[in-house]
This record gives C-alpha cells, structure tokens and sequence, in this order.
C-alpha cells in the first residue's frame, strides 16, 4: 500500500475509534463473502464491520487515544466499530456466532476500557436500551394514570362534599312567613262553617243555572 494510501486509511481508522461508542475485534477466516454481507446487515447501519490491517489498526488505536492488547491483533482481523447501541451489536455478534463459527469475538472496547469474549457477552445478555426505553415508559404511564385517578376521585369528593354543604344551608334558613303561618292557631269556627258555606254556594249556583235555563215550549199534534 502506498504512503498517501496508508496515511488515508489510518486517518479513517482513528476516526472511527474516535467516533465508536464501542469496538469489537473479530478474526473473519472462513467466513465467506456471503456471509460477511449477512453479518454487515445484522449489525445495521449504526455498525461499521471492516476488515483492517494489523499494523494499520494499531498506529490508528494508538493516535485515537485507544489501549488495544496486542494479542487482539493476531491472525485476519475486523473490526465492528459501534456507532449506535453496544448492547444490540453485541447481541448480533453472538446470534450470528452460534450459526457461523468461523466468526471469532477476540475481544473490544466499551466505554474507554478493554473487555474481553465473556464480557461481550455478558453485555449481549442484557436488555437494550430500546427495551428499557420501552419498560420506563410504561412505567411511567402506569404512574401517571395512578395519578390521574386519584385527582379525579379527589374532585368527585369535593364535589359531594359542596353539594352536601348547599342542602344543609337550604334547610337551615327558613323564612319568616312559613314560621308565622305554620305557627299561628287555627280558627276552629271557620273550619265548622265551611261546609254550610260550600252548601250555599252549590245551591245559589243550581238556582242561577235553572233561571237562565229557557223553557222549552211543548209542541202541540
């Protein structure tokens, strides 16, 4: 490889040290073209999956401000640089292991610090954020309609409590004229004469009907 080609190459190496959020180190010997396709779409696009020189990964590890143990590059080598969630290409890596054997997980980068096969696994073991995302939320909602219905039941016993204080007010104030009506004694005289008063009347009124009634005149054969 030429000089600007080597210098190019680094430079794009370091940056995507930099840039990853995480890095895994992998040895592709066996896996065929096919199955390097396959592994690039399950990592997606978030995922950059190349194949690297030894020599070249290392100065670039190096100018990126990366510890690599040199054992990790031994052997054809590539590298996933993780741009997105590590938890999710961890567990890629490992889906795609169990049916491709050749693929080998050597070791990686996460958050600054050198993980080894079993923590890359482990971290593969874990809920994604996505999923955690997804956990809160409900969480969250659960939470919030809780709360929602205990406002409501606290503006329903309010209420109740406005309502039952109207009535009691309604049936504290009585007025004065219903008091002195329902006090006042009863006229038993008026009451005994009612009766021959009602009789007058119905005979007045039967009197007056039979006057303004006409005769009606007999009809002679």
């Amino acid at each position: 490889m030429a000089r600007p080609d080597k210098a190019a190459a680094v430079a794009e190496l370091t940056e995507d040290f930099r840039t990853a959020n995480a890095t895994v180190l992998t040895e592709y010997r066996g896996l065929s073209v096919t199955s390097m396709k396959e592994l690039r779409r399950a990592l997606g696009s978030n995922t950059k999956y190349s194949v690297v020189k030894n020599t070249l990964t290392k100065i670039a590890a190096k100018d990126a401000g990366v510890d690599i143990d040199p054992s990790l590059l031994a052997g054809p080598s590539a590298v996933a640089f993780i741009k997105g969630d590590p938890i999710d290409a961890a567990k890629s890596l490992k889906n795609f292991q169990k049916e491709n054997p050749f693929l080998v997980i050597k070791g990686g980068i996460f958050e600054g610090k050198s993980v080894t096969v079993a923590e890359i696994m482990k971290l593969a073991d874990l809920e994604s954020r996505e999923v955690l995302l997804s956990k809160l939320a409900g969480a969250m909602k659960g939470s919030l309609a809780k709360a929602i219905r205990t406002i409501d039941a606290l503006r329903l016993k309010k209420e109740a409590l406005d309502v039952q204080g109207g009535a009691e007010a309604k049936v504290a104030v009585v007025p004065a004229s219903v008091e002195t009506e329902a006090s006042a004694p009863v006229d038993v005289q008026a009451v005994e004469e009612a009766p021959v008063v009602e009789a007058a009347v119905v005979e007045a009124s039967a009197e007056v009907v039979a006057e303004a009634t006409p005769e009606t005149p007999e009809v002679t054969e």
